[in-house]
């Protein structure tokens, strides 16, 4: 519904979002290195790989030898560095790259990396309760990506924001509104129990967790539900009469 493009909302305890950046680009270089055919020419067996598929973690998994050569548990870590496809990766990483600083500046470095790990995994687990007989794996960072939107929303639900309603028309907008309508539509998903490729449930996991975690991971003194920043003051030059 919403494409964010810009927030207005400054960093106020760490210079620069260096663990954004280094999620960020993991997930480009996973990404060309191991599913675009650019390096490796191995494609879509990446996702066999690295996907975390639900039936593997059941007993009895009836599926073609060397489908998976990591440990089940492992992949609830690396299913969330490959994407479907570029369209599927550029929205992930915008979402991390608008809304990941925001969060990361509220907990500190090694806590948001921490926070993100475990929001993907709570995603992937989710997903895996929701389809357990599925030899579908699972791929995308969209778990975690929840995770950063439910702590976002819960931080910084004034926050304004450019964004592209629908693709097309830009706006501006508080974050309560783009994040809001957000978790709207992975609700109406859910209870609409759509059959597409969409992991829904995953969705929701990630969010959950995240609302949970920004709660024990900020920062101490740092506020929930804070207001918009207020825009700089620019003193104009007096005239003398």
């Amino acid at each position: 519904m919403f494409v964010p493009l810009y927030d207005y909302n400054p960093l106020r305890h760490v210079p620069r979002p260096y663990v954004t950046y280094l999620l960020i680009a993991a997930n480009v270089i996973v990404y060309v290195v191991f599913q675009s055919d650019l390096v490796l020419q191995i494609g879509d067996r990446a996702a066999n790989v690295f996907g975390m598929t639900p039936a593997l973690f059941g007993p009895g998994a009836n599926l073609p030898v060397g489908y998976v050569s990591l440990p089940e548990e492992l992949t609830l870590v690396t299913y969330m560095f490959l994407h479907g496809g570029w369209l599927h990766l550029i929205g992930n990483m915008l979402f991390l790259w608008v809304f990941g600083d925001n969060v990361e500046d509220a907990m500190g470095h090694l806590r948001f990396l921490a926070f993100y790990l475990l929001c993907g995994i709570a995603g992937g687990l989710a997903h895996y309760l929701s389809a357990r007989s599925s030899n579908l794996p699972l791929v995308g960072a969209s778990g975690a990506i929840a995770g950063i939107i439910a702590a976002y929303l819960m931080l910084h639900p004034s926050a304004k924001m450019w964004v592209l309603a629908f693709g097309r028309i830009p706006l501006k907008l508080s974050a309560m509104w783009v994040l809001g309508a957000w978790v709207v539509v992975q609700i109406i998903n859910l209870l609409a129990k759509t059959d597409d490729d969409t992991a829904w449930w995953g969705h929701a996991g990630g969010l959950i967790a995240g609302a949970i975690l920004i709660l024990l991971m900020r920062r101490p003194g740092v506020e929930l539900f804070d207001r918009a920043p207020e825009p700089a003051r620019v003193d104009r030059p007096r005239v003398e009469p």
